[in-house]
């Protein structure tokens, strides 16, 4: 059906504008409500007046990863259709701790974990966004001066029922799980991120949409005309399971060294880069669909789609002569079975007695303990100087000037030398 504008607009829909609606859409999970966002798009076109875009993020890793660009990509879209974008970087909300998805109540960061973090967001998201267009902002701006009376005005503008309708809420209510009262102000303080920024959109991804339709209930109490939302898909991480997430150590860094983004884009599994391909390349969706029907077919091999899909990726932050130096440095080590040329070396004492291989491995830090170090050695996960081992009894000598190569797993060097 084509779009149209309420009859209450007095701005036609032009051609441009439905364009500019239709990369709106382009991958996009939900645009609530289209007609309110159609109706601006036509009114910024006619006045010239650019819409104000909002993507607040809280800084509560140091690194943002792939799955943070799924909701920058679309906004750098935004961005060049010549809209305003706001880059919000959540430094008082990040002490309230973000609730959504959860079972239990976030611990808050603190101050010193805040500003460290936030210290590096920005630098990387211009990687994505382009600099000379971004407004950014922090929301400690407006709401350390809100103040306990502020704060009050502001909770008497929402109600408790409508705050039990969010899922996880009520989810934890009904399971006896405790809710933390200020866990409750957490949508309240990032709808009023919107009321202080007089944001027309919003962007999160989908498990954001109760926080962002909290901005726009606030908008409409502050008498402000309300912000549309649009939610993006979540990008599962390496595990093919859980959405990315540092914490849960399934996830890629855009500001990790270009050889290790390729090496866990190569790692995924073939049924998941497909999902790397729509949401993390610029890709259209006939593109990907044909190279999917190549692989079907057996016309493409899928390690060579994912080696296009890593080379696409390093080379977006990186740029294409890292991508095609970590192509090749990824093909010597595991095509062609060879040391790479940069290994992490390591001196040790010498010692008048042999060393036990496992406890070795603790120490280079290549396992956690003697057990997961025998485990691996049993696995056949573990080769010294490039003899695969199989007894976790193994021992090597520490003599002095002595030094050995031992590889754990696939991507894992190190050169001990013992002096």
């Amino acid at each position: 059906m084509s779009p149209s504008i309420p009859p209450d607009s007095p701005y036609p829909v032009t051609d441009s504008v439905r364009r500019a609606l239709a990369t709106s859409l382009r991958r996009c999970s939900e645009l609530i409500p289209e007609n309110e966002w159609l109706r601006k798009l036509a009114r910024s076109e006619a006045t010239g007046v650019p819409l104000r875009i909002k993507l607040g993020l809280d800084p509560t890793a140091p690194d943002i990863h792939l799955g943070h660009t799924v909701v920058l990509n679309k906004l750098r879209e935004l961005q060049d259709l010549g809209h305003t974008v706001i880059f919000l970087i959540g430094d008082f909300t990040s002490m309230i701790g973000d609730p959504s998805g959860r079972n239990t109540t976030r611990p808050p960061l603190t101050r010193a974990q805040i500003e460290a973090n936030a210290s590096t967001y920005y630098d990387q998201a211009k990687l994505v966004l382009d600099p000379t267009r971004t407004e950014i902002r922090y929301n400690s701006e407006w709401s350390d001066p809100l103040g306990a009376r502020g704060m009050i005005e502001l909770a008497a503008r929402y109600t408790v029922a409508r705050m039990m309708e969010r899922d996880d809420f009520s989810r934890r209510f009904k399971a006896g799980t405790p809710i933390s009262v200020h866990e409750f102000l957490y949508p309240l303080m990032q709808g009023y991120d919107s009321v202080a920024l007089k944001a027309d959109l919003e962007l999160g991804g989908t498990d954001q949409k109760f926080n962002l339709l909290v901005g726009r209930a606030l908008q409409a109490e502050y008498g402000q005309e309300p912000q549309c939302i649009m939610t993006m898909p979540l990008l599962e991480g390496l595990d093919g399971v859980e959405k990315m997430s540092k914490s849960l150590g399934n996830y890629i860094g855009i500001n990790e060294p270009p050889r290790e983004i390729y090496g866990k884009v190569m790692s995924m599994s073939d049924t998941l880069m497909w999902r790397y391909w729509e949401l993390c390349t610029d890709a259209t969706l006939p593109e990907i669909a044909a190279m999917r029907l190549r692989v079907e077919a057996g016309e493409l091999h899928p390690k060579q789609a994912k080696s296009d899909l890593a080379r696409r990726i390093v080379a977006d932050y990186h740029g294409d002569q890292a991508a095609a130096e970590a192509a090749a440095e990824f093909d010597k080590v595991f095509a062609r079975k060879e040391t790479p040329e940069e290994v992490r070396e390591v001196r040790l004492p010498a010692a008048p007695h042999p060393v036990w291989i496992p406890k070795l491995l603790v120490t280079l830090g290549m396992a956690k303990s003697n057990g997961e170090a025998r485990r691996l050695i049993e696995q056949g996960g573990v080769s010294l100087d490039g003899e695969r081992l199989s007894d976790a009894a193994r021992e090597i000598t520490a003599a002095a000037a002595s030094s050995f190569l031992i590889k754990v797993g696939k991507r894992h060097f190190v050169r001990v030398w013992f002096d």
